[in-house]
């Protein structure tokens, strides 16, 4: 063969390989935006804002505070009850099944994480409050301080 006559063959293959590429990279933006979903929540949605956490406290919902005792004691949610995220997993049979949740924490951080939690454990009304207590505070929600 000559060197003229593999020059075809040559390009024909680095078609293929581009193509290759791009249908492989295609796959993985594929898998990471379906792995990206909100978990399913029944009913309520996964995250929520200070607004809809209030409206579900007036309406009974179960109230978990995920920080430390030492934040806790500082200031909390009237009605809600701490179970600090490290001990969740094995508290769990302290949290009610027969209602909604909203986890909160300081700032929303670990309440996400309180939320998975749950929803690994089967509680399949469980919620996060977007921006915690600050934002409990900040708009204007009561608080109390002491254990």
């Amino acid at each position: 063969m000559t060197p003229e006559s593999m020059e075809p063959a040559a390009g024909w293959n680095r078609k293929w390989v581009w193509i290759a590429a791009v249908a492989a990279f295609a796959i993985l933006l594929i898998v990471a935006l379906f792995s990206q979903r909100p978990p399913k929540t029944g009913g309520v949605p996964g995250e929520m804002s200070v607004a809809q956490a209030a409206a579900m406290r007036n309406r009974g919902s179960f109230l978990l505070d995920v920080r430390q005792p030492e934040e806790w004691a500082e200031s909390h949610v009237p009605g809600s009850t701490l179970i600090p995220l490290g001990e969740l997993e094995a508290r769990v049979g302290e949290v009610p099944r027969d209602q909604e949740i909203v986890v909160l924490c300081r700032s929303g951080n670990r309440s996400k994480r309180g939320r998975d939690i749950l929803l690994e454990a089967g509680f399949d009304r469980a919620t996060s409050m977007a921006g915690g207590i600050v934002a409990w505070k900040a708009e204007g929600h009561p608080t109390v301080s002491g254990s």
